[in-house]
């Protein structure tokens, strides 16, 4: 009896693993020696992990159910390279962490924490996700087009491609007892791809940013990095409400970009962070941002980038950044390249402090005075 128990047991074991035969580990470290000219009024030198992309590693895996339908999974680690520490606010798969089904009639459903639709669609057409990193990210991210924020509690789906045409969409149920519109958060997006030509546009609906997409308390601010002074005075919304769209242009070895965001940060003032303000006070704020990109593959190694950003604000404060940045990744080999990304921002009006604006890159410290410029050399390596 014990023997025919043992031999059920490893076959149970034996198909489990062939089910499971499909999973895959990878991974991704990213570190560079990183340049500001002033962080808090001082020069500094030091090292940094994830400038480019960020350091992480994960498995993901599927199960073939049969008729064009599979169970899938991913679990993705966010950490520091240079220190070992969790990212995403010290969780154990802060990147993602979900389940989900794909056919090969309808596309994909998820459930857990992963990218909201503005990451697959209009992410991949700006500078930041293809050549400058973070320090490329439009101000403050307050788009989120770097993808600074995965969201928690959610559901998403993403169709199959027709004719070079697909959609997306996400909605979070916050995780609030007793109020279901509580740090909810609902995305939709669109993408063409034809030939040389790739279009995307996304909207996001938020309520309680503070708490739903930056990891901030009732009662204070968001956590670090996203203690920016470009927006940091606005952690009192009550929504966030982004709409974004970008096109790309392939001819021959250049490609060329533009993009345009407006995050719209409603109701400031809510109890679900420190208030602002007295000025501000019940007020809407609203951030305009245009970016316009290039990059040349000069050799089948050898990308070369310059991208050009402006943002403004309306509403609560008035400020003004305008950005440069300059790039080049040369490869190594297919899983390693070498990266130099530089930018300059500048500075202008009345912040979300109520202060004079100050120049404020992501992910560094911000500036003492209106200028700030940031220059990386890294090493990335996938695995």
């Amino acid at each position: 009896m014990r023997k025919s128990i043992a031999v059920v047991g490893m076959l149970g074991v034996t198909a489990t693993a062939h089910a499971q035969s499909n999973v895959t580990l990878y991974g991704l470290i990213d570190t560079s020696l990183e340049y500001t000219n002033n962080q808090k009024g001082g020069t500094n030198y030091q090292m940094a992990s994830g400038l480019e992309s960020g350091s992480r590693w994960g498995m993901k895996g599927a199960e073939d159910l049969g008729g064009g339908l599979k169970a899938i999974f991913q679990l993705e680690n966010g950490f520091s390279g240079t220190t070992g520490a969790l990212g995403q606010n010290s969780r154990m798969f802060g990147r993602a962490a979900y389940v989900g089904l794909t056919s090969t009639t309808f596309g994909s459903f998820t459930a857990g924490r992963q990218n909201e639709p503005s990451a697959d669609f209009v992410g991949p057409l700006v500078a930041s996700n293809q050549w400058a990193g973070g320090i490329g990210a439009h101000p403050g991210d307050t788009d989120n087009l770097y993808v600074n924020s995965r969201i928690s509690n959610s559901i998403k789906f993403l169709s199959l491609d027709y004719g070079g045409f697909r959609v997306g969409g996400l909605f979070s149920f916050g995780g609030t007892a007793g109020d279901f519109s509580n740090n909810r958060i609902w995305s939709v997006a669109a993408g063409y791809t034809h030939g040389p030509l790739s279009l995307a546009a996304s909207y996001i609906n938020t309520s309680r940013p503070n708490t739903a997409l930056w990891d901030g308390t009732a009662g204070a601010a968001a956590i670090s990095p996203n203690n920016t002074p470009i927006y940091s005075g606005y952690a009192s919304a009550r929504t966030l409400n982004v709409a974004s769209v970008a096109a790309n242009y392939t001819l021959g070895s250049a490609r060329f970009g533009l993009a345009y965001s407006n995050s719209r940060f409603g109701d400031l003032g809510s109890s679900d962070a420190s208030a602002p303000i007295a000025r501000y006070r019940g007020a809407t704020v609203v951030f305009d941002n245009a970016e316009a990109n290039f990059s040349y593959q000069l050799t089948p190694a050898l990308l070369l980038g310059v991208a050009y950003d402006y943002t403004r604000t309306r509403g609560a404060g008035d400020a003004h950044y305008n950005q440069v940045n300059l790039g080049g990744d040369y490869y190594l080999s297919k899983r390693t390249d070498v990266y130099l990304t530089t930018a300059y921002q500048t500075a202008s009006g009345i912040d979300s402090t109520g202060k004079a604006a100050v120049a404020a890159l992501w992910p560094v410290t911000a500036s003492s005075n209106s200028h700030q410029i940031v220059a990386a050399l890294g090493l990335r390596h996938r695995f």
